[in-house]
């Protein structure tokens, strides 16, 4: 029997920022039943252009509303500044590169990425930017680099995205139990620890006696 959390999200989502503590919470309660979770991420928004007046607003809205439902901190002045392109493949390559060169620290990038673009305010679209926040998380700077930009990595991301889309995941954080191959989707979306961690327990003490 082969069970495992997947958990599909993107560094630069609101929403994923606000779900942190409680997905930090049911990642470790996996782990004490000795199920890992692998880190998958989504791909929200690809490429693009810089942002405008009208969708700066609305996506700083979005923000407000999570910063109300969770509590979550964010630095709303001065946040995406003119000129700023909301493009979050890097930062996601990011988290793919790390979690292919050292699975723990992977999720340790993943917390210097969110605070950094919401508590700090930082452009964490850039690459000079995710190396150096790489660099703090434990990984070698060079090894790092080379590995972010690698054609390999560039490949397994999109693959990422690609495997995402062709479950019809359309909203992020989404949090997935597999166990011998089969599905089964814990939430698609923000949910409390409350609702859900009874939830994963049931689904732990299943996967205990299959």
């Amino acid at each position: 029997m082969s069970a495992r959390l997947l958990y599909v999200m993107d560094p630069m989502c609101s929403w994923c920022w606000g779900f942190a503590p409680v997905a930090e919470a049911l990642i470790a309660q996996a782990r004490e039943a000795g199920v890992v979770t692998r880190l998958v991420p989504g791909g929200l928004r690809s490429g693009g252009s810089a942002l405008d007046a009208s969708t700066r607003k609305y996506i700083l809205e979005h923000w407000q509303a999570v910063h109300d439902a969770t509590g979550q901190p964010f630095l709303f002045d001065g946040a995406m500044p003119d000129g700023f392109v909301y493009d979050t493949e890097p930062a996601c390559r990011a988290l793919v590169a790390a979690r292919e060169l050292d699975d723990e620290r992977a999720w340790t990038l993943l917390k210097l990425i969110q605070r950094s673009f919401y508590e700090q305010g930082l452009d964490v679209t850039r690459a000079p930017q995710l190396v150096e926040l790489a660099e703090q998380a434990g990984f070698d700077r060079e090894q790092f680099s080379q590995r972010f930009t690698s054609a390999d990595t560039r490949a397994a991301t999109s693959a990422d995205f690609g495997w995402v889309q062709d479950l019809g995941i359309a909203g992020f954080p989404t949090l997935l139990a597999e166990r011998n191959g089969q599905l089964a989707l814990l939430t698609n979306g923000y949910q409390s620890l409350d609702s859900l961690q009874p939830l994963l327990g049931r689904w732990l003490q299943q996967a205990a006696c299959a």
